[in-house]
């Protein structure tokens, strides 16, 4: 697949649900069940931490499983080794709570999307200049609204800035209010050992936050 079209695949999921759902601590043996009942409550950017178990077995077993108008792939992802494996598996998606250019670049290279964690403007136009596609604000409870605000006042028109940590449907609205394009969700979302049906409400939840604005 082109740079093009991942980037319009990107486009299209955002414009769907700009939620990124953070499964951290999932199983492969609940991967496919947690993913398909995200994917019915409205969500298409999905992604499993890298100090989840058996990672790799998960990503690949739900890009497998869902359609492709959802984007899957990994977060807490530190090495350049992780993304050479990602692009095997099929991932689309390179996550990082960090803002390293070798990692960024090797997934813009590799043909991947990749969302570098940022928490000063320095990063964040480091992150841009080494092909990052949007920007994770991390962690979110200490970068508040007002710094995201004077960050978008500077940078790229268009930049799309996800703020990430301590996000729950109730504190969305304040960093909408400055002009984020979307959230990743943590454990107000998905926590180890959950049920589907709680899965299934939090996501819900969340999505009901967002469109209410």
């Amino acid at each position: 697949m082109t740079p093009l079209a991942l980037l319009a695949r990107l486009d299209a999921a955002m414009a769907q649900l700009p939620l990124v759902a953070i499964l951290r601590g999932l199983t492969p043996a609940e991967a496919v069940p947690a993913a398909e009942a995200l994917y019915a409550a409205g969500f298409r950017l999905i992604e499993v931490p890298l100090n989840s178990p058996d990672p790799f077995a998960s990503i690949a077993a739900i890009r497998r499983a869902l359609p492709q108008d959802a984007l899957v792939g990994a977060g807490t992802v530190l090495r350049v080794a992780d993304v050479e494996e990602l692009k095997k598996i099929g991932a689309e998606l390179v996550v990082m709570p960090h803002a390293d250019t070798a990692v960024i670049g090797a997934a813009a290279t590799a043909g991947l999307l990749c969302v570098p964690g940022i928490a000063t403007p320095t990063e964040a136009f480091a992150a841009l200049a080494a092909r990052a596609v949007a920007l994770k604000i991390f962690p979110a409870e200490m970068v508040g609204p007002p710094v995201v605000k004077a960050m978008l006042a500077v940078l790229p028109k268009g930049t799309r800035l996800l703020p990430v940590g301590g996000i729950s449907p109730t504190t969305m609205g304040p960093f909408r209010a400055v002009g984020v394009a979307g959230f990743g969700l943590g454990s107000a979302l998905y926590k180890p050992g959950m049920t589907l049906a709680e899965l299934t409400a939090n996501a819900e939840a969340f999505v009901a936050a967002w469109k209410a604005g």
